[in-house]
């Protein structure tokens, strides 16, 4: 009846077009409904998409900044003076180890898209770092103050991190093979691949699968240790140097690098460059479990003993740990301390290793408790800002973290027997304070369910009551006398035989055209 008006009308109120209302006052209106109508839509100043727009191009809507958030920790911020041993610590010492992890920080052009929680947060201190004259703790200490927030953290539902302790091995070695030193170092081979890695990336990551090929295209998971002792990739030309047993190997692999003195007086220096594949198992764990060794003795000077003095069962202990560490050589001099994963040289007593795929490399951590630094019994305090600069695969959680203790074997007497609860304070850059965001988030709307439950009171049936309900709480019940039960809908009309007839008939007739 009303076609090419109605249609007119469909597209005002859809576009909120004032070029379509003005059309309407233009129309034939000889219908008094029609006129009425068109008047009606001319009052409406703008449809519901014309207004999103008009409000979205006047007034943009702020962007929301979610707070920080950690995967499986707890943390909460806490005042500088509230952290044991921060004012007393040697924060120059820390403030050099962090510029030293800021080069590559700051050298980056551009930030790189990093899923972690920190991302690259850490640019703008470092670029603050590397301008500032910072030469003693007073002005150290204020420099971390002024550009961090403390949070402590830990895992989820715990109190307190955890920290053991690595350090660098100094051990005897040959170029050659000789009747002493008969175990080979290996490089990594050319036929080791890691999924999603290229194969010419320098260190490789020590997580994830890795793969050796056969043929063209047949991958399959790489030689296991024992595989690779009984000489599994043995005359490829892979050997670096030779060491005097296994348990050195041991060793240097769990530590990640090592100092090779050579009978001529030279040193070989050897880090970390891939894995095959299997995930590390702690040969000391399982020394306890088997009562061996009592879980308050173990430290990597008793795993040696036990070693040593049980050669066929060392070979069988070694093996349960079937992970393999492959080497580079590295261009160090004997004074250069080892590098850490982020590629700067690592500080003994200020570098620490910790979970990647949390934390970001260079972000400072102050530990906080007591050590067995002086000897097995001693509880010696340790209160001291830390820098991550390195990783282990063995390193997992919010606040874990393998402290360096620097190289030789004083070192790895101390970093043996660490194996400790400490209480962890992450330095938060200022940008992520998450007290700052915590108070840009909108408050959450009002449930509903309080003025629903006025609109519609709700009766229980005296048979659903339980004993456990009959003691609750219910001043603020609504008793029944007053309650209306929502009434039902009304039930469907019933439909007449020869009505039934006639959807049966149309139906049959609707199935067979569709055939």
């Amino acid at each position: 009846m009303f076609g090419p008006l109605h249609a007119t009308l469909a597209r005002a109120i859809r576009t909120g077009s004032w070029l379509e209302r003005e059309a309407l006052t233009k129309a034939n209106c000889r219908r008094v409904a029609a006129c009425v109508i068109a008047a009606a839509i001319l009052l409406v100043p703008f449809s519901a998409a014309e207004a999103r727009h008009r409000h979205h191009h006047h007034h943009p809507k702020k962007q929301l900044i979610w707070p920080l958030e950690i995967p499986g920790s707890q943390y909460s911020p806490v005042a500088w003076g509230e952290i044991a041993g921060w004012s007393d610590d040697d924060q120059f010492a820390a403030f050099k180890t962090f510029r030293a992890s800021c080069t590559p920080i700051a050298a980056q052009r551009k930030p790189t898209v990093d899923s972690k929680p920190l991302g690259g947060s850490l640019r703008d201190p470092c670029h603050a770092a590397k301008a500032a004259d910072i030469v003693d703790v007073a002005q150290a200490r204020r420099f971390f103050e002024r550009h961090f927030q403390p949070l402590r953290i830990s895992r989820l539902g715990e109190g307190d991190g955890f920290v053991t302790g690595y350090y660098e091995p100094v051990i005897d070695g040959s170029r050659v093979q000789t009747d002493v030193y008969n175990v080979p170092v290996y490089r990594r081979p050319s036929n080791l691949f890691v999924r999603g890695v290229r194969q010419s990336a320098s260190g490789l990551p020590n997580k994830g699968q890795v793969f050796r090929k056969i043929g063209r295209r047949k991958l399959v998971p790489y030689y296991d240790r024992g595989e690779i002792e009984d000489g599994a990739v043995a005359g490829r030309g892979l050997e670096i140097v030779w060491l005097k047993s296994q348990t050195d190997l041991l060793f240097t692999q769990i530590q990640g690098s090592a100092r090779v003195r050579l009978e001529d007086g030279t040193t070989v220096r050897i880090n970390y460059d891939a894995h095959n594949g299997y995930p590390y198992t702690p040969v000391g764990r399982i020394l306890i479990d088997r009562n061996i060794v009592p879980k308050e003795q173990m430290s990597m000077q008793r795993i040696r003993q036990w070693m040593d003095e049980n050669p066929d069962g060392a070979k069988e202990l070694r093996r349960q740990n079937r992970s393999y560490v492959f080497f580079r050589e590295v261009k160090l001099s004997d004074k250069d301390e080892a590098v850490g994963a982020q590629g700067v040289p690592l500080t003994p007593g200020r570098s620490i290793a910790v979970d990647k795929s949390l934390h970001v490399y260079g972000t400072p951590f102050f530990i906080e408790g007591e050590l067995p630094i002086e000897s097995e019994q001693a509880k010696t305090p340790f209160r001291r800002l830390m820098v991550a600069q390195d990783t282990g695969s063995a390193i997992v959680g919010p606040a874990r973290a393998d402290l360096y203790f620097g190289a030789g074997a004083e070192a790895g007497t101390v970093a043996g027997r660490v194996r400790h609860a400490m209480r962890f304070v992450l330095l938060l850059p200022n940008s992520l304070d998450p007290v700052a965001r915590g108070r840009q988030m909108p408050l959450p709307e009002a449930r509903p369910s309080d003025k629903i439950g006025k609109l519609f009171p709700q009766t229980v049936a005296a048979k659903d009551q339980t004993a456990d309900t009959k003691d609750a709480d219910t001043k603020d019940a609504i008793p029944a006398a007053q309650a209306k039960p929502v009434p039902l809908p009304e039930a469907r009309p019933e439909i007449t035989a020869s009505r039934r007839h006639y959807h049966r008939h149309h139906e049959h007739r609707r199935h067979r055209r569709g055939r």
